[in-house]
Formats: structure tokens, C-alpha cells, sequence
């Protein structure tokens, strides 16, 4: 029995690379601790960070807070790691290798705080006149991996990794790339000038006459996303968008309305010039949603002799951009018109054909 014991005290104390079964054990317990307290300081340092930065009027520490929430679980497991590395009687490459997982941990827990730190300092950015939302979406992306690739690359050196070969390599890599995927780099190039020369933005209502027409949900680095009104989206690649001629129902300033009406031939000259003047009252009192545009002044006119009417044109505009509303609108004026020609003894002419008999057969 006593042969028995001391195998297992020597397996017990050989345990693993010299490291003894019970200096394992404990580090295991310290790691544990450690997640322990990653949930502590997320819920409990985390909250009363929050109940401190609520209390100012500067958005600096909320930045700061919302860039260190996550970040902030990483500092008891890099600290459990240093303890448990500071611990254990390690020694040469093991010593090393341990040393440099701790210090990877570190680098990155601090590039974890400036990615996290991206996307509430765009949002400060957000109302800035210069910086779209699809710019802003574009220069947060690219941030993110600039800071994830100089991170890599700085926990490559911890390891011994030496970083110019590795680019050398990447390089002639990337070229064999770039002649497979050439459609990529010209989409790529396509975003970056629409969203500089700021075409749309996400939520724009955009139209290519005759292929589609709906309503911008995101641009890509390869290509954008459009809602089209039966609500299914359509994939764009960038290229194809900035090769056509694109609007924007955006960026309009007025909806235009423009209405011939005919009227039957009965209708006097004084009855159409009463007409006429009624529907200009409407349409130029803005009070009924109309607008005043500067470039063209709205009318109600008689503009023309047709085959069965006297036909006039009505011209105007309303600010009300969306489709609802402008349906309102042109319901209103519809309504409005039929009041006046009614009021002033007229009617509305529908394509006829009169036809004369000179002699009946009887005759």
C-alpha cells in the first residue's frame, strides 16, 4: 500500500511538463475566478460607470464608457492569465510562449477599446454636414479593419512573426487576386464615387427609368441594396449605378402636377375664363398644400381645340414628397376642379363624333 501512495504522490508532483497536478488545479481555480469577475465587472462596474457618466452633460465619458463595456470583461482573465504565468515554475520556450499569450491578451484587449470606440464616436460625428450616413458607414467599416490589421500585426511581432515577409508574400498574393477580381475593384471604386460625390444615401427613393424604382437600404463595398415597392430587395452591384443615369426623388424640391382637362364645347368664353381663374385661386394658395415654385409659375389655362373639347391645362406643385400625401393633394385639386366647372354651368367633354345626314334613303 505504501508503493502505491508514493506512485501517486510522484505522478501527483511529476504532473505535466514539471508542473505539479495541485499547481494546475489552482490554476484553474484562478482562471475561474477570473471569468467570475469578467461577470462582476460587466454587470456591477459597468452599471455604476453608467450611473456616473449620466450625471454630465459631455458625451466624451459616454464614448469612453461604451467603448470600454466590452473590453473591460477582458482585463480579469488578462490579469488571471499573468498570475497563473507568474504562478506556475515555468521555465525557457514554455516560460516564453506563456509570457507572450498574456502579452497578445493585452494588445488585444486595448485594439478591442479603439474598435469598440469607432461606433459611438461616428454617431457624435453623425450630425456633422459633411459626413453622410453612407460615408460614415463606409469610414467606420474601413477603420475597424485598419485598427483589427495593425492589431494582428503587432501580436504577430510578440510571437516572432516577422511582418515584412508576411506583406512581401501578401503582395504577390494580392496581385494573382486582382486579376481574378477585377469586378470586384471596379465595384469598390463605384461605391467610393457615389458616396462621394453623395448621388443617394440610405433611405433615398432612387430610380433607373424602366428597370427598377424603390427605395436605397444600404451601399456596400461590392454593391447596394435597393427596396423596390412590392417590398422584395434587389442586389445592384455599384458598377452598374454608376454607369446609368440615376434619380433621386430625394432631392426634389417640388412634385409637380400637370392635368389636361377637357371641357364640352357648349362652355362660353366667359365661363372658361371664370374657370380658369378659380382653379389658379386654388392652386396658388399654399394653404391647400400647394407650393410656389420660383422657376415656374403654376397656371390654369386654355391651351387648345380638341377633336371633342376645349382643352385646359392646369400646372402647379405642392412640398408634400410622399406619395400619400401627394396623393391627398392631387385629390383635393381633382375635387376642387369638379367644383368650379359644375359651378359655372359647364361640363366635362368625353371623346364623341358627330355625324350629319344630308339625304335618307327615302328621299
Amino acid at each position: 500500500m505504501q508503493n502505491f501512495i508514493d506512485l501517486f504522490m510522484s505522478v501527483w508532483n511529476q504532473g505535466l511538463l514539471g508542473v505539479s497536478i495541485s499547481q494546475i488545479i489552482i490554476s484553474l481555480v484562478i482562471l475561474l475566478i477570473a471569468f467570475i469577475l469578467r461577470g462582476v465587472v460587466s454587470n456591477i462596474v459597468i452599471k455604476w460607470l453608467e450611473v456616473l457618466t449620466s450625471k454630465t452633460d459631455s458625451q466624451v465619458d459616454d464614448i469612453i464608457l461604451d467603448s470600454l463595456k466590452k473590453p473591460l470583461g477582458f482585463i480579469p482573465i488578462t490579469i488571471g492569465l499573468y498570475i497563473i504565468t507568474v504562478y506556475l515554475p515555468l521555465s525557457g520556450l514554455l516560460d516564453i510562449i506563456a509570457t507572450n499569450i498574456v502579452k497578445a491578451f493585452v494588445v488585444f484587449t486595448i485594439f478591442s477599446v479603439l474598435s469598440n470606440a469607432v461606433d459611438p464616436l461616428f454617431k457624435v460625428l453623425a450630425g456633422n454636414t459633411w459626413l453622410t450616413s453612407a460615408m460614415s458607414s463606409w469610414l467606420e467599416k474601413s477603420l475597424k479593419v485598419l485598427i483589427w490589421i495593425i492589431g494582428f500585426a503587432v501580436i504577430l511581432d510578440i510571437f516572432g512573426i516577422e511582418i515584412g515577409p508576411l506583406i512581401a508574400g501578401l503582395g504577390l498574393f494580392s496581385v494573382a487576386i486582382a486579376l481574378g477580381a477585377q469586378d470586384l475593384f471596379k465595384n469598390l471604386i463605384a461605391g467610393m464615387l457615389i458616396i462621394g460625390e453623395n448621388r443617394f444615401q440610405p433611405g433615398d427613393r432612387i430610380e433607373v427609368i424602366g428597370q427598377f424604382h424603390g427605395i436605397v437600404e444600404t451601399i456596400g463595398f461590392r454593391s447596394t441594396t435597393v427596396r423596390l415597392f412590392n417590398t422584395s430587395p434587389m442586389i445592384i452591384p455599384n458598377k452598374d449605378l454608376s454607369d446609368v443615369s440615376v434619380i433621386n426623388h430625394k432631392q426634389l424640391k417640388f412634385r409637380r402636377i400637370r392635368w389636361v382637362i377637357n371641357l364640352i364645347y357648349a362652355t362660353n368664353s366667359e365661363a372658361i375664363v371664370n374657370i380658369c381663374r378659380d382653379i389658379e385661386k386654388v392652386i396658388n394658395d399654399t394653404n391647400n398644400g400647394f407650393a410656389i415654385n420660383p422657376g415656374q409659375e403654376s397656371f390654369a389655362k386654355a391651351v387648345e381645340f380638341g377633336a371633342s373639347s376645349i382643352d385646359l391645362e392646369i400646372l402647379c406643385y405642392t412640398e408634400v414628397s410622399d406619395y400619400t400625401g401627394f396623393s391627398e393633394v392631387k385629390q383635393k385639386l381633382l375635387l376642387e376642379i369638379q367644383r368650379i366647372v359644375s359651378k359655372h354651368g359647364s361640363d366635362f367633354a368625353f371623346p364623341s363624333r358627330s355625324i350629319y345626314i344630308e339625304s335618307s334613303p327615302s328621299e
